[in-house]
């Protein structure tokens, strides 16, 4: 039985996949888009940098790969719900995926992984090569802080998903998915790096940022990969990361047990 939901759900991952990686249209202009915005951070923060004299957490050198790789694995953020459930809450579609002989949280869950990383890869890959060439993108200090970065980022996916599937469960309350949709954007790139990075906020903000869970999506793996946090780090911090996926997992499946006894679809 395990095996065969297994199964199941390797299948919906793969043909999720599949589907999202036709967009390569979309994944170009993308590209294009995030080299844009790219150059314009790395402006301002060269502008930030020359003009104040006191010591910053991070080296300009290293805010500047700091942002490309914030740019090319901006998808990654959880900004935005999986459309597709959001359709099927709206138009009452989601009473069969309550049918479904598969459990409907880790149902979510693969899409919402496979949201995260197709897109993802057909933008990081040639924008990590076109930076590391042309704009500044400096390679992992060490060998080993590439291997934690990796591991991190993995991680960080597994920790985005939760928190994608934690907002399509929302959806069973709010309906329409507009609130949520235009409010975890601003969260999510406050909170984990992704507009300044996070040594760059001040004293009395390092415990709160550093306490959520939206750290371990993009702060934690930069720092990793610059040499910011030291190698023998990695452990605790993944180990952060697992805890809060299994928080984000354990909370989403109690929210969803709520919400199948008391959701009405269509007045049924």
């Amino acid at each position: 039985m395990i095996e065969r939901s297994l199964t199941a759900y390797r299948a919906i991952f793969a043909a999720r996949f599949r589907v999202l990686l036709q967009y390569r249209t979309a994944a170009a202009a993308g590209l294009v888009t995030q080299l844009f915005w790219g150059l314009i951070r790395v402006m301002i923060f060269e502008a930030f940098y020359r003009s104040s004299g006191s010591p910053q957490p991070l080296s300009f050198a290293d805010v500047v790969s700091y942002v490309w790789l914030g740019q090319a694995t901006i998808l990654l953020i959880p900004w935005s719900v999986d459309t597709e459930v959001r359709a099927l809450v709206r138009t009452g579609g989601v009473a069969y995926e309550l049918l479904r002989p598969l459990d409907l949280y880790w149902h979510w869950f693969v899409r919402s992984l496979a949201l995260r990383t197709a897109p993802t890869l057909l933008r990081a890959i040639p924008l990590l090569l076109l930076a590391t060439l042309f704009f500044g993108l400096r390679l992992p200090a060490t060998a080993g802080a590439a291997c934690g970065w990796i591991a991190l980022t993995g991680a960080a996916v597994l920790l985005s998903s939760a928190i994608t599937t934690l907002v399509n469960i929302t959806l069973l309350w709010t309906v329409s998915g507009d609130g949520i949709a235009r409010l975890m954007p601003t969260v999510a790139y406050l909170f984990s790096g992704m507009i300044l990075p996070l040594p760059l906020y001040p004293d009395w903000a390092q415990q709160l940022v550093n306490f959520l869970p939206f750290r371990g999506l993009i702060d934690v793996p930069f720092r990793v990969y610059l040499g910011n946090l030291p190698v023998e780090q990695v452990p605790v911090l993944l180990l952060q990361q697992l805890a809060w996926i299994a928080v984000l997992i354990g909370f989403g499946r109690w929210l969803l047990g709520r919400a199948r006894l008391r959701l009405v679809v269509q007045g049924g």
